[in-house]
């Protein structure tokens, strides 16, 4: 039983080291995502406005509007694309965001809430070139630092 079980094991693990590298194939080679996919990449902030559009400080509908630069440092030094995002303030810390990732082989659109700017999940909601149709989600993660950095998770579905 034992046996059994250390070679279903085994069989997962290689199927699964397969199916990566396969994903990894298309994602450099095709023109269409074939099947659920991650993205992670790192972002560096290049510049970022806040609107008083309300009250004077921080308040509902005050807007947030951001550039970043995406790298994945895994690949290259160098900058892989760009993000621009829009954030209005919805109440208390919260805001509701939108957003484009620009990436090499097409673009990947984002909704969602943020409550707190450290960690926050919003929604994939489209996208384009290789990224059509998709859906998922992006779970953000802040790195801190000058200019702020940010570990982006992808979690893409076709």
């Amino acid at each position: 039983m034992v046996r059994k079980q250390v070679v279903f094991v085994a069989a997962v693990a290689a199927a699964s080291a397969t199916a990566a590298v396969g994903i990894s194939d298309v994602f450099a080679s095709s023109d269409a995502l074939p099947g659920p996919g991650i993205i992670r990449v790192t972002a560096a902030r290049l510049s970022n406005v806040h609107i008083d559009a309300g009250r004077k400080g921080r308040s509902v509908g005050d807007e947030e509007i951001s550039r970043e630069q995406l790298f994945n440092r895994r690949i290259t030094s160098k900058a892989i694309g760009h993000a621009e995002l829009v954030c209005t303030a919805t109440g208390g810390k919260s805001a509701n965001c939108t957003g484009t990732y620009f990436l090499p082989k097409g673009k990947i659109v984002i909704s969602g809430p943020r409550t707190f700017r450290e960690i926050f999940e919003v929604a994939v909601v489209g996208g384009t070139g290789i990224y059509d149709n998709v859906r998922g989600t992006l779970t953000v993660t802040s790195l801190g630092g000058k200019p702020a950095r940010f570990l982006l998770y992808f979690r893409l579905l076709v």
